[in-house]
């Protein structure tokens, strides 16, 4: 029986010891570093989320967010979290949807880990983008309002909010092919034949970039905060993979939700398989993108297939890499064990678009 998400994935719980923080040295650093901050703090861990750990701090004043790297062995490269400080803090500036940036600190010897600490976004998170319980016109309009702010995203210069540096912008791509190729073999537990074929054929297939752009890395609607009582977005959530790169990758991305093959588990990927978008008020994957062409004049269309074969094996290469924490002893959701399970079906799904884009066996 399919597991209810929004259950499964909301709200907090009680930090595992592996996780803990001290939370009466946590609040004393923090009240030298953020105005008006007075402890005592209690700190529980969000249940959503399998990478950085995260948690809701309460203060007899005010909440805030702190999100921290696990702790124990990482991939190179991966939870660089002051990374995701400096861009909140950038795009912040601009008035885009972000929690507020407070403190960051890279002293291990408060919480653990390097960590920083964001404003509490009061609003709702959406687990499934079938949006149970809304209205068809709420829907689409969380929908249009999930379109527009990544075609915002996409028309920031990066130079031009303090980011010319973030990234190295070109071949976006082909870095990313082969940063999770690599990253893929690192965590890699069984010999998964689609991947294999993915790996040799991707780099030799890649679309023709767009202009170097701010990129997310895992847009989706369950890291968008939307308002309580609006279909405003008032923050965007997990930007850990966030760098300069191509927006029509970044941008179809999001676009696996219309494809993604359907689990019973909880820790499976949501999808909108299966469902009568037209009777749910969510628009076909078409005029999705039609709308996004519209906003930002950028076309993902003419190499659709590649793009969502490379997006369906990434996917598949980040959960290996949640199993891999799962071998060392660092993975820091309940749902991550099973997590496995859906690698096979997205490797399957990727070839299936690399097929439609002219893969042969």
């Amino acid at each position: 029986m399919p597991v209810d998400r929004q259950q499964a994935f909301s709200g907090t719980k009680d930090t595992p010891a592996a996780l803990r923080m001290d939370e009466a040295r946590l609040a004393g650093y923090l009240a030298t570093k953020i105005d008006g901050f007075a402890g005592p703090l209690t700190a529980r861990q969000f249940k959503g989320g399998q990478s950085n750990p995260t948690y809701l701090l309460e203060t007899p004043a005010r909440r805030y967010v702190l999100r921290r790297k696990p702790p124990g062995k990482l991939l190179p490269s991966a939870h660089a979290v002051d990374r995701e400080y400096r861009v909140i803090g950038a795009l912040h500036a601009q008035g885009f949807p972000v929690a507020e940036p407070l403190t960051y600190c890279a002293d291990d010897s408060i919480a653990g880990t390097a960590f920083y600490v964001m404003s509490f976004a009061d609003g709702r998170v959406f687990w499934e983008p079938s949006m149970p319980g809304s209205e068809p016109a709420e829907r689409a309009a969380v929908y249009d309002a999930m379109n527009d702010t990544i075609a915002r995203l996409h028309t920031f210069d990066p130079a031009d909010i303090g980011l010319a540096d973030y990234g190295k912008g070109e071949n976006y791509v082909a870095r990313q092919v082969d940063r999770w190729s690599k990253q893929y073999r690192a965590s890699q537990t069984e010999k998964i034949e689609p991947m294999e074929k993915l790996i040799d054929w991707l780099p030799r297939h890649i679309p023709p970039a767009g202009p170097p752009r701010l990129v997310h890395g895992d847009f989706r609607i369950d890291n968008l905060i939307i308002a309580r009582n609006s279909p405003s977005v008032i923050a965007v959530l997990d930007w850990e993979l966030s760098t300069l790169g191509d927006p029509l990758a970044d941008f179809t991305y999001h676009l696996m939700a219309w494809h993604m093959p359907p689990s019973e588990s909880a820790a499976g990927t949501a999808t909108l398989q299966g469902h009568d978008l037209g009777a749910l008020g969510i628009p076909s994957m078409a005029d999705y993108v039609d709308d996004y062409v519209a906003r930002t004049g950028l076309d993902p269309r003419p190499h659709l297939n590649v793009y969502l074969a490379y997006n369906f094996f990434r996917i598949a290469a980040i959960l290996q890499g949640i199993i891999g924490r799962v071998r060392d002893g660092t993975a820091t959701s309940d749902h991550a064990p099973a997590r496995a399970e859906m690698i096979r079906p997205l490797a399957d799904k990727a070839w299936e678009f690399a097929r439609e884009a002219g893969a042969t066996e």
